[in-house]
């Protein structure tokens, strides 16, 4: 029994001798008129004693208990014991609502470090209270360290420091990334509570790249059809104001063939092109027959060469047997192009050889090998860029159109695909095209 139960328990004797002692007296002093107070009388006061006592226990009892809510209530008769109850249940409502609250604040905290939105909350003063995982990771902070500095000590980027100052953030603004980066932030601020501050980022590299690459797309096709088009005007020109000998027309009339043809091949592979990326992915369920498939390619490829370069075609043993999955017609131009390139590129005399070689996991690969004049290292990765020229003149020149490995690269990833380019200045390239297990079967 602890100290403040004996100190109540000793009151409470105490009151109860007390209260005994003054019936017990009254009874025997009587009223103060000489006649005794009855006993029955007496008692009465005694029991009303007794109870406020009880009483005064119990609500020592409970407010022991409100001290420390956390544990279970005391059981208490009567009214006491409802109260303790109602209280009991209030309290426990109460945390469970802060519980689910927490819950649900962790949820939304989570949700946003998830988010590839970068976020920093800013108060009044510009100072930084909070930062996402993608934020720290766009501005290159702490999420510890960089707490409670002022954000324009840390993100010093004019654009940003001025979108800030200016107060109108009705438009995102654009800008480097921090530190060094080599990409674009999009920031958009929102102003919330009392000067509170909610500052989106956004990585938009990806579609800077997209957007710039579709402007020199636009500007690409233009130049290429634009320059065809001239030299037809002039000839046209010619014919008409020019009295030609017959010799003289002839010559001006197959110049305006080829442009016409150079126009038509470039119309042709961008009609290709744009098939292939709107085109839903390959079924597995169309098979072709690789000895069929390399007959044509070696067809085609002899025309073209027209006997200035020594070829061969192999097939290793397997692939005489062999089925490939997908559309025939994208893997024609796909491995066509590529004998086409290193005919074009490959000097005369020079020997090419095209090879198809089952691999030990499954996969098979096509390789075109040139004596060309080879490719140096930094072109190498834009190599499949649209209109990307190593050399632009001798592109021409050669009647290539510059769409002709990003039309490879697109076919080969839509079949689950890769496209390899190595090559060395003045020694030739190889261009090796796998065709991944799932879509290869043996006959």
């Amino acid at each position: 029994m602890d100290t403040t139960n004996s100190w109540l328990l000793s009151r409470v004797g105490a009151r109860l001798l007390v209260a005994c002692a003054g019936g017990a007296i009254g009874w025997w002093v009587g009223d103060g008129i000489g006649r005794p107070i009855s006993l029955s009388f007496g008692l009465a006061i005694a029991s009303v004693a007794t109870l406020a006592i009880f009483d005064t226990l119990k609500g020592h009892q409970l407010l022991d208990w409100l001290r420390t809510p956390d544990v279970s209530p005391p059981r208490l008769p009567g009214i006491w014991g409802e109260v303790a109850h109602r209280v009991h249940r209030v309290i426990r409502l109460r945390e469970e609502r802060i519980q689910q609250e927490r819950a649900r604040l962790g949820q939304f905290l989570s949700a946003i470090e998830a988010s590839p939105v970068g976020v920093l909350l800013l108060d009044a003063g510009d100072h930084i209270t909070w930062i996402s995982p993608a934020g720290a990771d766009h501005f290159g902070l702490d999420p510890q360290r960089d707490l409670q500095q002022r954000v324009t000590n840390l993100i010093r980027q004019p654009a940003f420091v001025q979108y800030l100052q200016a107060g109108d953030y009705r438009d995102p603004v654009k800008c480097l990334m921090p530190r060094g980066g080599q990409g674009y932030l999009s920031i958009q601020v929102r102003v919330y509570g009392e000067g509170l501050k909610l500052l989106l980022s956004q990585d938009i590299t990806e579609r800077e790249r997209a957007d710039n690459m579709r402007r020199d797309f636009v500007a690409n096709v233009s130049h290429e059809i634009r320059t065809p088009l001239t030299v037809l005007n002039g000839f046209i020109e010619t014919l008409g104001s020019l009295p030609l000998t017959e010799v003289e027309q002839k010559r001006v009339i197959g110049l305006m063939a080829q442009q016409a043809d150079r126009m038509r091949s470039l119309v042709s592979d961008l009609l290709t092109l744009a098939q292939i990326e709107g085109s839903p992915r390959p079924s597995s369920d169309k098979w072709i027959k690789v000895a069929d498939l390399m007959g044509r390619i070696e067809t085609d490829g002899l025309a073209l060469s027209r006997g200035r370069h020594p070829m061969s075609f192999l097939i290793d043993a397997q692939g005489k047997s062999m089925q490939i999955a997908g559309i025939e017609g994208e893997w024609l131009s796909a491995m066509g192009n590529l004998v086409s390139n290193a005919i074009r590129y490959t000097p005369e005399g020079k020997r090419i050889d095209i090879k198809w070689t089952s691999l030990s996991e499954g996969g098979v690969e096509f390789s075109v090998i040139d004596g060309g004049i080879g490719i140096p290292a930094e072109h190498i990765p834009r190599l499949t860029e649209r209109f990307y020229r190593v050399d632009g003149s001798r592109s021409r020149d050669t009647g290539g159109t510059g769409l002709g490995l990003s039309i490879v690269k697109h076919v080969v990833q839509r079949h689950g695909g890769d496209l390899r380019i190595t090559s060395e200045p003045g020694k030739g390239s190889t261009f090796t095209l796998t065709v991944p297990s799932a879509r290869v079967r043996l006959l």
